[in-house]
């Protein structure tokens, strides 16, 4: 009998639409309020130039996760495509640089949302908003997108506010989206892997492996439609900020759009744009919490972690045990982290993750649904070479922790043979 019989099966609700919903759920979410500002620290008026590196980047992880999806429809993701395709130690690595790159980044938003709605008590509020939502995601995956529908539209709508009133204002001036000599290759390159923050939502569709149905049609589609879009929202979102406060201006800005929205004369519109972060925020909380808690349960079910983790609730239908681990820990993790420092860690872990997926999908053969061979090499390489941009103390930090995960799976694997 196989894990999954033991614990029970997840439900299968999810079609097309809240697929795409909830990855659009985790890419546009804080991400888009917060990263442009360090992204332009970074690059300075190469912006531009880093945000189209990190989509192409995006489109061959999107691509390669896709095929795999198709291939492996489970739950876990590149966890399990990489245990699959390249063997155990290289899952059990893509799982851990998932789980610690997405609890970074689950702290982080949490702590967008204690910023916008109680300044001063981020840290109570971060904490709140973690145990409230991770009970919402206890009770089922299908209230959760349910509200991630209402959380999207109503971000897409304040983002869309912003760039009208920026662009349409008469404040914005276009030769500010020039580059200068202030954008270098290293600054640019360091610019992609932080705003690759942001485009990494895709991922949660690809962990809803057995919540979807018929997930070999549904994740092949939803996956480059939720990228797709959320590319477009983040260039327009780039054009507008640069448009409007300039390269220097953006980079020091503690809360971008809102100060978009005053300098284009609307100081109406900023107590909307820091709502809207706030929602945003709790989308993107949502939809991680959701998908490290589905990386948690596939490799609890492997016994790369405790195997009590591997429970399924047997009338709601989720990894409850799970899900409050993953919770517990976001929350300790919130009441100390700093937002910016968590992006940086959160993009080195998971661009190690989607270079796993990257090798996997180099392995797939013809009849599996292989994607053109530049897709997976492009990724490979893009991921490595973004991780390794990052500023230095987020690779060491994160090359430090992934290393003590491969400690892990030696000792599990010692002791497993020791107990033979």
């Amino acid at each position: 009998m196989n894990a999954s019989a033991e614990t029970g099966g997840l439900r299968r609700r999810l079609g097309v639409f809240d697929a795409v919903v909830i990855g659009l759920g985790s890419m546009i979410g804080a991400g888009v309020f917060v990263a442009p500002a360090p992204a332009a620290g970074a690059a300075g008026s190469g912006l531009l130039i880093g945000l189209v590196l990190a989509a192409v980047v995006a489109y061959c992880n999107a691509t390669s996760s896709a095929r795999l999806a198709a291939r492996h429809p489970e739950s876990g993701g590149t966890y399990v495509y990489g245990r699959e395709r390249l063997g155990d130690f290289w899952g059990h690595l893509a799982g851990w640089g998932f789980i610690i790159g997405k609890t970074a980044s689950c702290a982080a938003m949490s702590l967008v949302v204690g910023s916008y709605v109680w300044p001063g008590r981020e840290h109570l509020v971060a904490v709140a908003a973690v145990v409230a939502l991770t009970a919402l995601n206890c009770v089922g995956v299908h209230r959760s997108a349910r509200l991630t529908r209402v959380v999207v539209a109503f971000v897409l709508a304040v983002l869309a506010a912003v760039v009208a009133a920026g662009l349409g204002g008469g404040t914005a001036d276009a030769g500010r989206l020039a580059v200068g000599a202030d954008a270098t290759v290293g600054g640019v390159l360091q610019a992609a892997g932080l705003l690759f923050f942001a485009f990494a939502g895709y991922a949660r569709i690809a962990t809803l492996g057995e919540e979807v149905r018929d997930p070999r049609r549904t994740i092949p589609r939803a996956i480059p439609l939720a990228l797709g879009i959320a590319l477009f929202v983040y260039a327009a979102v780039a054009v507008t900020l640069l448009a409007v406060l300039g390269p220097d201006r953006l980079a020091h800005s503690p809360a971008p759009l809102a100060e978009a929205a005053r300098a284009a004369g609307v100081p109406g519109l900023v107590p909307v744009v820091r709502a809207g972060a706030a929602v945003a925020a709790l989308g993107s909380l949502l939809a991680l919490v959701l998908g490290v808690s589905r990386t948690v349960l596939a490799m609890a079910r492997d016994r790369h972690l405790p195997h009590a983790l591997a429970a399924v609730h047997p009338r709601f239908g989720v990894p409850h045990r799970a899900e409050l681990v993953v919770g517990a820990v976001v929350a300790v993790v919130a009441a100390t982290a700093d937002v910016r420092g968590a992006i940086g860690f959160s993009s080195f872990g998971v661009l190690v993750y989607y270079a796993v997926a990257n090798a996997s999908a180099w392995t797939l053969g013809p009849d599996e649904g292989r994607p053109p061979r530049a897709v997976p090499v492009i990724g490979l390489a893009g991921c490595l070479l973004l991780a390794f941009a990052l500023p230095s103390a987020s690779v060491v930090s994160g090359a430090a922790v992934l290393a003590a995960g491969a400690v892990a799976y030696g000792v599990r694997g010692a002791l497993g043979r020791a107990r033979r």
